[in-house]
């Protein structure tokens, strides 16, 4: 840790995600699946851990086999574990996928009475929360009770202090309504500095799809940095000192769904560097691309030096 705490500390979901081996088929028709950590905010800190932060999550598991695969797995990635918590007599949850690439990837969620939603305000160490350099929360923490006021408890306890992030990943399987979504995400927003999701997310949270109008709705709610991540488009972003618009590095996709977490840990560190917003930006876009080559979320998270690789590779047009 450095002086302060945690240099990433996230909170949220959790769970195993159970994905096929096969490519381009429907779950029905899949022989063989393998197992591995899940769940974004989760995924973000082993992000992170991989640029070499000193990375934790709060969240909590069964007392069941997965949920001893996720503890184990914190240790194998180097995610500290002191925050991961168990929860009697409830199950760890998983998720499926099918892989259609490039741009179809249906996602199956199994978290009915989900241990990492019972989390509440009297569990959390709000001093941890407020001395990380980065605080990562996800929409989904918002979606029940207790966790929702958990999640605000924690983003109260930053005071929109620098590097407060929320995650808007809007599932739509975990919430009755977007509109109710939308309430408890703009509560949340007052709390945050910066906010990072796809359009459809800016829908939700801010009532616009359009990159740029949603952009600026959400500086005109009180944030400090609004990333668009839009595909195959690239990313929009904007500050104080106005839009950085960067392309997506053209990949041969597999499987696009942990792009935006391997984004999102990449992005922790460009903070963390105090890197300029457009080299941070092109370094999350090369760390989503190569996470979206694979089949794996969490195992597919590369370092530092991979994706500057890729970095080196785009730049001589190779």
């Amino acid at each position: 840790m450095t002086s302060t705490g945690f240099e990433v500390l996230t909170m949220g979901r959790v769970g195993v995600d159970v994905y096929p081996e096969q490519v381009g088929v429907g779950l029905e028709d899949v022989e063989t699946f393998r197992s591995y950590l899940g769940g974004s905010p989760t995924n973000v800190a082993v992000a992170a851990a991989r640029h070499g932060h000193r990375a934790a999550t709060i969240t909590r598991v069964g007392d069941d086999p997965f949920g001893r695969l996720v503890r184990r797995s914190f240790a194998h990635y180097g995610v500290d574990d002191r925050f991961l918590s168990e929860s009697p007599g409830r199950q760890t949850p998983v998720t499926f996928c099918e892989m259609f690439p490039p741009d179809d990837f249906p996602i199956y969620f199994y978290r009915s009475g989900a241990p990492d939603l019972t989390l509440a305000p009297e569990d959390l160490d709000l001093e941890a929360v407020a001395a990380a350099d980065v605080f990562w929360a996800t929409v989904t923490g918002l979606s029940t009770e207790p966790s929702r006021s958990a999640t605000l408890a924690a983003l109260a306890a930053r005071s929109r202090s620098r590097h407060t992030i929320l995650d808007l990943d809007y599932r739509p399987t975990l919430w009755p309504s977007r509109e109710d979504a939308r309430r408890h995400v703009r509560e949340a927003m007052r709390h945050v500095d910066v906010v990072v999701g796809n359009p459809d997310e800016f829908d939700t949270a801010v009532g616009m799809r359009d990159p740029k109008a949603a952009a600026q709705a959400a500086l005109d709610a009180g944030v400090a940095l609004a990333i668009v991540k839009r595909g195959p488009e690239g990313v929009l972003a904007l500050d104080a000192d106005g839009f950085v618009d960067v392309p997506a590095i053209r990949v041969v996709v597999v499987n696009g769904l942990g792009a935006g977490d391997g984004f999102g840990g990449a992005l922790c560190h460009g903070l963390l560097a105090g890197w300029p917003l457009e080299r941070t930006l092109r370094f999350g876009n090369a760390a989503g691309a190569i996470v979206a080559t694979k089949i794996a979320c969490s195992a597919a998270m590369p370092t530092s030096a991979e994706v500057e690789q890729l970095l080196a590779e785009v730049a001589d047009g190779r």
